[in-house]
């Protein structure tokens, strides 16, 4: 079975950082793009960050560019999300995406979710 799982989210306070893990298992995605999303309640999923198969492409939400970092590590099977100070609107499940084979496209695999909560 093709399972992304995440990891790493809580309950932080604004201005705190938080690093979220995927690891898959089942399949290897070291030759396609990973991205990482997020849904607030009452709102619909958004981009967040993607990373291409290479690790030579990165984009970001401008919302979050400049704050955010996305890394993979094929060799672990394993894509990253660094998030540095964190804002009350970054509030939302996050979900790991996988199995991109097109720039700017999700791919067919999704994660379970993890909550990150922004909250003085």
């Amino acid at each position: 079975q093709v399972q992304l799982v995440e990891s790493g989210g809580g309950l932080v306070q604004p201005g705190d950082s938080l690093t979220l893990s995927c690891t898959a298992s089942g399949r290897s995605f070291s030759t396609d793009d990973m991205a990482w999303y997020r849904q607030a309640p009452g709102k619909e999923r958004e981009f967040v960050a993607g990373i291409s198969w290479s690790n030579s492409f990165k984009n970001y939400e401008s919302s979050v560019k400049g704050r955010f970092t996305i890394d993979r590590d094929n060799a672990k099977n394993t894509v990253t999300l660094e998030m540095r100070d964190l804002k009350p609107w970054d509030t939302a499940v996050y979900y790991c995406n996988g199995g991109g084979n097109r720039w700017g496209k999700s791919g067919p695999y999704w994660g379970q979710g993890t909550q990150v909560t922004v909250s003085a």
